[in-house]
């Protein structure tokens, strides 16, 4: 009789582990779904996405689907897109600038977040005690390059001025940390530095303006109101023959005379070798430090040339 009860348990136990085989597929078979929030359309913004598509699709094949949604420069609907990803149960929410991010960080603490085109995590997520990593659900890349070289950038090709003009939108916090930190490099080199800030892309031309009657040289950093209206800026800018030092390649391609960048294609491959990191091998955003790329020295040659600007050597072209 123990014998039976035995083959029995046995045969019971077979029979569960085949069922179990048949509704849990291998997590190497799983079709994941990740959420993409890009806060506005411009060529930087436009290149980090497709650089995580990119990356994360080398990575997992058919086996993701994206779900792409544009905020067209509003943080409020960027709240709307993540907290249907939430209610959408997708696997991963990618959060393209930072007002995405925050929106990503109020939707949800469970979901795996992943920034990219952020500045400042610390000072975005109001993190005490920084040390490289959130320790929450999120993580992600920077897109900030040393505003000290930025500032020597300034200093090789315009060493001769004497007012440098620093052109933000008050509603990006990352703005005014990069404004906060260039100028005092900035003011060791010798320059006075004043300040222009716009509340929005209505008074962009009317501040632009401003700055180009009362100053040499402007420096506009990672800013992304200034990118999606980088070609009014360079309309009033090169009236006033008023040079521009941008924070970013896209940037310095609408408005600017050089800069020194990164590539924000790479930068997204990036987040997307680290959103395979997290879904394929169950990773946990807070242990992750958030990643950087690296930079080098740019110009833009048609605006160069139309303020008779000539660049010294060790600066590339932009395509």
């Amino acid at each position: 009789m123990k014998k039976i009860l035995a083959l029995v348990c046995a045969l019971c136990l077979v029979f569960a582990l085949c069922a179990c085989g048949q509704t849990a597929a291998p997590a190497a078979e799983k079709t994941f779904t990740v959420g993409i929030c890009q806060l506005v359309q411009h060529p930087a913004l436009d290149a980090a996405t497709q650089g995580f598509r990119d990356a994360l699709s080398e990575k997992l094949g058919d086996r993701v689907v994206f779900v792409e949604q544009n905020a067209s420069g509003d943080a409020p609907t960027c709240a709307v897109i993540c907290n249907q990803f939430v209610g959408d149960e997708v696997d991963l929410i990618m959060a393209n600038a930072t007002p995405a991010l925050l929106a990503a960080q109020s939707a949800t603490n469970t979901i795996p977040v992943l920034g990219t085109s952020v500045t400042d995590y610390a000072s975005a997520l109001e993190i005490d005690n920084w040390n490289g990593k959130t320790g929450t659900n999120i993580s992600g890349t920077s897109d900030r390059v040393p505003e000290e070289e930025q500032a020597k950038v300034l200093n090789e090709l315009f060493p001769d001025a004497k007012t440098v003009g620093i052109l933000f939108c008050s509603a990006e916090p990352n703005s005014r940390v990069q404004a906060d930190a260039i100028t005092p490099a900035l003011e060791g080199m010798g320059y006075s530095v004043k300040e222009f800030v716009f509340a929005d892309s209505n008074d962009v031309a009317a501040v632009t303006t401003t700055a180009c009657d009362e100053c040499d040289v402007l420096y506009i950093p990672t800013d992304n109101t200034a990118a999606s209206n980088s070609e009014l800026i360079s309309n009033v800018a090169l009236n006033a023959k008023t040079p521009i030092i941008a924070g970013e390649e896209g940037l310095c391609k609408g408005c600017g005379v050089a800069t020194l960048s990164i590539s924000y294609y790479d930068l997204g491959r990036v987040t997307g070798e680290m959103a395979a990191e997290i879904l394929l091998n169950g990773k946990n955003p807070g242990d992750m430090e958030i990643q950087f790329a690296p930079f080098m020295k740019k110009f833009d040659a048609d605006i160069c040339a139309a303020l008779g600007i000539t660049v010294p050597e060790g600066y590339t072209a932009i395509d």
